[in-house]
C-alpha cells in the first residue's frame, strides 16, 4: 500500500495538524509494515499556483521550455503523480482564515486535472482517481465544523475529493485549540481517539 503524506501548515514544529499528522501516520505503518511512504510539505516546496504562466508552461513543448518552465512542470506533475499513486492520502489541514491554506489549495489545482483526475460527459461530471481512502486531518483554533464558517474548510475538502472520486474520506479534527489549554488538551483528545480507529480501516483497506 501506497501512502502519501502532506501538511501544509506554515507553523513548522509549533503546528498542530503536523503533530497529529505524524501520528495518524505512525498509526497506519504499524498497522502496515510493507507501507510504502511519500512524503510533501507544501509550505516549502513552493507548489505553484495557477496562472497564465503554468497553462503556458504546460502548453509549450518539452524542448522549447526556459528553465522556470521546465521546474514548474516538473513539480506539477511530480505532485499529480503521487497523489495517482498514492491508496491513501493523509492531508493536514488547517483553518486559515476560514479556509484551508493558500498552498493546499494550490496543491489542490494540481491534481484536479480535466480528463486525469475527473471528466465531463453528457451524464456530467465523473470522478476519475477512485479507490483511494483520504485522512482529513482538520484543525482550528474555534470550532466550525458543520456550520456556515466551516463550508470553506473540511466541507471544501470533502467536496473537492469527492468530485474527483474518492468516497473513502475521514477526518480526524481537532477544534477549539485557541479557546482555553482545556479546550485545546480536549481537541487533541478527541482526534487521539479518532487516530485510534484508523487501524481497522486500514485493515479493510
Amino acid at each position: 500500500m501506497k501512502l502519501l503524506h502532506i501538511d501544509s501548515s506554515i507553523l513548522g514544529d509549533a503546528s498542530a495538524s503536523r503533530q497529529l499528522t505524524r501520528e495518524v501516520v505512525a498509526t497506519l505503518q504499524a498497522a502496515d509494515s510493507d507501507l510504502e511512504l511519500t512524503y510533501r510539505d507544501l509550505s516549502k516546496d513552493v507548489t505553484a499556483h495557477l496562472s497564465g504562466a503554468t497553462f503556458a508552461a504546460k502548453g509549450t513543448p518539452a524542448e522549447k521550455r526556459n528553465l522556470s518552465q521546465k521546474l514548474e512542470v516538473e513539480l506539477s506533475e511530480a505532485i499529480l503523480n503521487e497523489f495517482m499513486a498514492a491508496d491513501v492520502i493523509v492531508l493536514g489541514a488547517p483553518m486559515y482564515n476560514f479556509s484551508v491554506p493558500t498552498q493546499l489549495k494550490a496543491w489542490i489545482d494540481q491534481i484536479s486535472i480535466a480528463g486525469v483526475t475527473f471528466r465531463y460527459s453528457e451524464k456530467g461530471p465523473e470522478g476519475l482517481a477512485t479507490g483511494k481512502r483520504v485522512v482529513i486531518v482538520s484543525t482550528a483554533g474555534g470550532k466550525h465544523a458543520g456550520g456556515p464558517t466551516g463550508i470553506a474548510h473540511e466541507d471544501y475538502l470533502k467536496l473537492v475529493f469527492g468530485f474527483l472520486g474518492i468516497t473513502d474520506i475521514e477526518v480526524v479534527r481537532a477544534d477549539g485549540l485557541a479557546y482555553s489549554p482545556e479546550a485545546k488538551e480536549a481537541g487533541f483528545a478527541a482526534a487521539r481517539a479518532r487516530i485510534s480507529d484508523l487501524t481497522s480501516a486500514v485493515a479493510m483497506a
